[in-house]
């Protein structure tokens, strides 16, 4: 009898927790509970704001209060585009058999190099190929992309200055042993002399939402996806002229190359490309590209 006295309020303790963690729990599913009118204007409130991609922060941006409040328009008050009629090329089988076959070894010589030439290109080139890399399709036909093209000898050495810094804290701390280690065999490191060098820097932003004539924003869906189908493009049109680049994503350099180039708080850094010829001593790893049996699934 001692004994069920002592245990009776420690019972008693642990059944008043029981009832009240059971009631918290009940309250809590009530209240996620809601009717379908309800869940809709919930939902109507979360989708307020355009959707757009949010993988790059860049803490300079403007904020995310700024741009809910921000004056949106509403992307179907545009005006209805004309469709006209498209009949492009057909060619024979065996005319068709030949061109991929010629387009793919074309691309197939494609290399990332890093040591180009100081050599002149001309200028036209340039803007024929960023112009072709703007032929690529977007979400919603946004186009969200900016190309911006440095050839100014000391607003280049200013870039090199800016991705050195955070690349060498990148070896160094960020990127881990394993990512190094999987490097050391390209023989890459933080410095970066081509940024000097090449005739050409094009550093590719992507748009994550446009700001029209009239101060309105516009969403644009795909963003990412939209740029970097565009800069699969302008690899290849680079290629078709006979220039050289190596692909560079310059972690944690983005806000600081934004500020640096003056660029709008809607854009954000995607791809940073030194354009030039290959320097006469050009060396490339020497490596094997997977077959199609890898790459491919047929179905």
């Amino acid at each position: 009898m001692a004994l069920l006295s002592v245990l009776t309020p420690v019972l008693a303790v642990v059944l008043c927790l029981v009832l009240g963690f059971m009631f918290v729990k009940s309250r809590e599913t009530e209240t996620n509970s809601t009717s379908p009118s309800e869940s809709k204007e919930a939902s109507k409130v979360k989708d307020v704001r355009p959707w757009v991609d949010q993988d790059l922060q860049d803490d300079t941006e403007i904020s995310t209060k700024e741009e809910d409040d921000g004056d949106w328009v509403d992307n179907h008050e545009e005006e209805d585009l004309q469709h006209v009629p498209y009949s492009p090329p057909r060619f024979p089988e065996e005319v068709m058999l030949q061109r991929s076959k010629d387009f793919h070894d074309l691309l197939n010589q494609r290399r990332s190099v890093r040591f180009i030439s100081p050599e002149p290109v001309p200028r036209e080139v340039i803007n024929n190929v960023i112009r072709t890399a703007g032929t690529a399709p977007s979400g919603a036909h946004t186009e969200p992309w900016t190309f911006v093209v440095v050839s100014d000898t000391e607003m280049k050495h200013k870039i090199r200055l800016i991705v050195e810094e955070e690349e060498e804290v990148n070896y160094r701390q960020r990127m881990g042993d394993k990512w190094v280690n999987d490097l050391a065999k390209l023989r890459t490191n933080w410095i970066k002399e081509y940024l000097d060098v090449a005739p050409y820097l094009v550093l590719i932003f992507k748009q994550t939402y446009g700001v029209l004539p009239n101060g309105k924003k516009r969403t644009h869906y795909y963003n990412e996806i939209s740029v970097s189908i565009s800069c699969g493009i302008l690899l290849a049109a680079l290629q078709n002229v006979g220039l050289v680049t190596v692909t560079s994503t310059p972690l944690n350099c983005g806000p600081q190359l934004r500020v640096l180039l003056k660029r709008p708080a809607n854009e954000k850094l995607l791809m940073l490309l030194p354009v030039g010829y290959p320097a006469t001593d050009a060396t490339v790893p020497d490596l094997e590209r997977k077959p199609l049996d890898d790459i491919m699934v047929y179905i």
